[in-house]
């Protein structure tokens, strides 16, 4: 007997999973959306009203019910316990649909192709939404943000380069709602490497090691200087540290590599002699100069 009541248990577990998490990404009702209300055998109280911009509906024989932020299903439920304390009916069955909502676009900014307002009807998922705005550029930040139209609530969601960690758990965009792709986080690797520039920090777990920044900038010269290789480093106090690490012992694995940060700058000398004197404050501004040209 109790295994049947533990499989009973688990059947109704997974049963249910599913239907709770459809109802948290249900559509919310929202101010101005057209919404119709429909009692099951009193078609005289059949109603289609336009939710008030205090998020309410006036009702027949009830007045007043508060239903923006809510799903349709929850709406029902205020309405047939509404009508069951003010004694018009017994044992009411109501439903509510949103006939139209008041805005079908979804606004999708920051980094991506083509920015601007996609008309979507229906919830969809934020992979889709972005394929409409023409995908991510080359510099965009995987970490997306999502802000809901009605509730305000704010979700984020990494868009892995990995294909099934991106499919794993896909958060819903809907109607009203604004997607939001930041600029990715940026180190710039300048002095002696083949290609001198900012480079967006776009990889998998969002990580850059120092190793992979050099190689992403073509390498360090031949000619350059890799036992002393700078590290500039912005503080929480708005200083700057600077670092000397060794990229060469780096290569031969004598020494770790070092995890970068955003906003790192890496200078890799072409010579001493010709680098004594450069000081990290004239690094830091061929750096901003740098900025212009952010390789993705």
């Amino acid at each position: 007997m109790r295994k049947l009541l533990a499989l009973s248990s688990l059947l109704l577990g997974s049963l249910l999973a599913p239907a709770a998490r459809a109802q948290t990404e249900s559509l919310l009702i929202g101010p101005g959306d057209l919404v119709q209300v429909d009692v099951l055998d009193t078609p005289e109280m059949t109603q289609q009203m336009r939710v008030t911009d205090t998020g309410a509906i006036t009702l027949a024989y009830l007045g007043e019910v508060h239903v923006a932020g809510e799903t349709p299903a929850a709406a029902a439920a205020d309405i047939e316990r509404a009508l069951i304390e003010k004694s018009v009916m017994k044992h009411p069955a109501v439903t509510v649909r949103v006939q139209e909502y008041a805005t079908q676009d979804v606004s999708v900014m920051g980094q991506v192709t083509t920015p601007g307002s996609y008309a979507i009807t229906t919830p969809q998922s934020v992979i889709k939404v972005l394929s409409m705005a023409g995908g991510l550029t080359g510099v965009a930040d995987r970490h997306i943000t999502i802000k809901r139209r009605v509730s305000g609530e704010v979700i984020s969601y990494y868009l892995a380069n990995d294909g099934r960690e991106a499919l794993a758990d896909v958060p819903l965009v809907n109607p009203g709602d604004t997607v939001y792709v930041s600029h990715g986080p940026v180190v710039y690797i300048l002095g002696d490497v083949g290609r001198p520039g900012g480079y967006t920090v776009a990889t998998n777990d969002a990580r850059l090691t120092l190793m992979q920044a050099i190689t992403m900038a073509g390498s360090a010269n031949k000619t350059s200087t890799q036992s002393r290789v700078r590290l500039i480093r912005k503080t929480s106090q708005g200083t700057s540290d600077e670092i000397i690490v060794h990229l060469d012992a780096i290569e031969k694995g004598k020494e770790p590599d070092v995890a970068l940060q955003a906003n790192d700058i890496v200078y890799v000398p072409f010579s001493w002699a010709k680098n004594v004197a450069m000081s990290g404050g004239q690094i830091a501004a061929s750096a901003a100069g740098a900025a212009m040209y952010i390789i993705p």
